[in-house]
C-alpha cells in the first residue's frame, strides 16, 4: 500500500521493519533534495524505535524496530516530516569541496583504454572530461561509504565489466553507466577503473569513517605516477 502527499512521494512498506519513501517528481534534483532533506529531518527530530534513514538518489529507507513502534506510526512520522519541509522549506548546508588527485591509466587505471575505445575518444579526452567538472555526492554506497556521483559527460554510458574483479584497491576511481565513484576500501567491483587516488579516503579510527557526506562536492585533477608515492597516506580533506 502506498500513500501520496502533495510533494509527490510514495510511502511503501519494505518488510516488517522498514518503509521506503520514493519521490515522484519529474525533476531529478527536486527528488534528490526531498529525500535527503527528509532524512536529515528524521535524524534530527528523532522518534522512538526509528533507528535509520538512508537516502539514495530519489528514495529513502526508514528503518525501525517493530517491537517498539509500528509501520503505521512511522508512516505518520514521515508524513509529519514532509509537512514540515513543505512549510519550512528544505534545510540548507554549505557544501564542502574536496580536491582529489588521480593517476590515470596504466596499473592505476587498467580500464582507461577500454573506456576510451567504447566512447570512441582519445584517452586524453576521457581524462579531460573526467576532470572537467565538479561532482555532487548524491549518496553513500557500498562498500564503506563510497561517494556515488553523477558521471562525466561522456557521449555514451559506460558498460560494467563482464567479469567483475575480485579485488579493487582502495582509492580506485571508477565509472559505470552515467555514474562515477571512488572506492574507499579494498573490495570486489565490476565498474571500469580509470585511475586511482593516493589519498586515504576511509579512516577506521574516526567517526564518521569518511570525511564527506551527500551534498558535498568532489573535483578530480590529474597527477603523474611519480607524484603518487609522495601523496600516499595523506587523508582526503575538505578545502579550507
Amino acid at each position: 500500500m502506498a500513500t501520496s502527499t502533495p510533494t509527490p512521494v510514495e510511502i511503501i512498506e519494505s518488510g516488517d521493519a522498514a518503509l521506503r519513501v520514493v519521490a515522484g517528481s519529474p525533476d531529478r534534483e527536486a527528488n534528490w533534495t526531498t529525500v535527503h532533506s527528509l532524512a536529515a529531518w528524521l535524524e534530527a527530530a528523532g522518534a522512538d524505535g526509528v533507528h535509520g534513514a538512508v537516502p539514495t538518489y530519489d528514495s529513502l529507507l526508514v528503518e525501525f524496530d517493530p517491537y517498539i513502534t509500528s509501520a503505521r506510526q512511522v508512516r505518520a512520522f514521515v508524513l509529519l516530516g514532509m509537512r514540515q519541509l513543505d512549510y519550512l522549506g528544505a534545510p540548507t548546508r554549505a557544501p564542502r569541496e574536496f580536491n582529489v588527485p588521480v593517476v590515470y591509466g596504466g596499473e592505476y587505471g587498467p580500464d582507461l583504454e577500454r573506456v576510451a575505445e567504447h566512447e570512441q575518444l582519445p584517452v586524453e579526452e576521457i581524462i579531460a572530461l573526467h576532470t572537467a567538472k565538479s561532482y555532487i555526492i548524491r549518496c553513500l554506497g557500498a562498500p564503506a561509504g563510497s561517494p556515488m556521483m553523477d558521471g562525466p559527460d561522456f557521449p555514451l554510458p559506460v558498460p560494467r565489466l563482464k567479469d567483475p574483479r575480485l579485488s579493487v584497491p582502495a582509492g580506485a576511481v571508477s565509472v559505470a553507466g552515467r555514474q562515477a565513484v571512488i572506492a574507499p576500501a579494498v573490495a570486489p567491483g565490476g565498474w571500469c577503473v580509470i585511475g586511482q587516488t593516493p589519498l586515504t579516503v576511509l579512516n577506521a579510527t574516526k567517526e564518521p569513517l569518511v570525511p564527506y557526506q551527500p551534498g558535498d562536492v568532489l573535483r578530480f585533477h590529474q597527477i603523474t605516477a611519480e607524484e603518487f608515492p609522495l601523496l600516499a597516506g595523506r587523508e582526503l580533506e575538505a578545502r579550507q
